[in-house]
């Protein structure tokens, strides 16, 4: 059981540390994430099919497993757009809206009844980014390009819960990051002409951060995370990632510097944010206790 804890914490490190990447990469967002999508796909592919995990599946979900993996794509180059227009910490405080928008497009994805606590935690959240937005001008556009992040974020793992249940994880994550790849791939070259770069190729650093980036951020976290999950509930992994942004947050403060150059409207904004993570934490902590003592009973 400890063992299971300790990897599912260094798989939200990982996933939080993604965050300070973004920064250390000197390409720009649509760059890092092509490169991304092409070093982790290629090494799922070398590892799940030599450990015969990747299953035959239809080509008709390979399209719409690629088509989330799309959506996947859109979510990170709006995440590390963010991050170039603004800072980690901003970045990832607009991460935060992720819950707001599970809350609202989940039942209308999957018709089931709309948690209306959940919902409510979401609303005060986005208040406390608009208090940041409202305030700290200067991040405007890394602000916008979060929430938009945010709200392709909740969508891909709501598609991918309908896969899940009759393909596995390894099959349905390769085939969703090559979906992504070949897709960004395509309107890439569009893309380019709208935000033009000096270089195709990473220089040496980059290109050890980018593999830090595909190897450990994205398939050891995978990795560990699902290892985790043999052990653990689901609803420890979920409680457990919920504290992401807040690891990604003490990262950049320590790393660079980044409350220094923050104002008091920004940590008022976080604040908020905070008190309502708490409380989800609580309710979810109460939620899991019922349903503990109902199986019991």
């Amino acid at each position: 059981m400890k063992k299971a804890f300790l990897q599912l914490h260094i798989a939200v490190f990982l996933a939080g540390f993604t965050g300070i990447l973004g920064r250390l990469i000197s390409m720009n967002e649509g760059m890092i994430v092509w490169y991304r999508l092409l070093f982790t796909s290629l090494t799922m592919w070398v590892i799940y099919a030599a450990a015969k995990r990747l299953q035959k599946i239809p080509m008709a979900d390979i399209l719409k497993i690629g088509g989330v993996g799309f959506i996947a794509a859109l979510h990170w180059v709006t995440f590390y757009g963010s991050i170039k227009y603004s800072n980690v910490s901003v970045a990832l405080v607009c991460f935060s809206a992720i819950g707001f928008f599970t809350a609202l497009l989940e039942p209308l994805v999957i018709r089931k009844k709309m948690n209306w606590m959940e919902l409510l935690l979401g609303v005060i959240t986005i208040g406390g980014i608009y208090i940041i937005f409202h305030f700290d001008t200067q991040y405007k556009t890394g602000i916008i390009l979060g929430i938009i992040s945010s709200l392709l974020g909740c969508l891909f793992p709501i598609f991918n819960r309908q896969f899940l249940q009759r393909i596995n994880v390894e099959t349905v994550l390769t085939w969703q990051i090559t979906g992504g790849f070949i897709t960004l791939s395509v309107i890439l070259p569009f893309y380019l002409q709208q935000f033009p770069v000096s270089r195709f190729l990473p220089g040496w650093e980059d290109l050890l951060w980018l593999l830090v980036l595909s190897w450990f951020c994205s398939v050891l976290a995978f990795r560990l995370s699902s290892n985790a999950l043999k052990r653990l509930s689901a609803f420890t992994v979920n409680l457990t990632f919920n504290l992401e942004p807040v690891y990604g947050i003490i990262l950049a403060f320590l790393v660079y510097n980044e409350n220094q150059y923050l104002s008091r409207w920004f940590y008022l904004g976080f604040g908020v944010i905070i008190a309502v993570l708490v409380v989800h934490l609580v309710l979810l902590i109460r939620l899991e206790s019922r349903v503990t003592r109902t199986k019991q009973e």
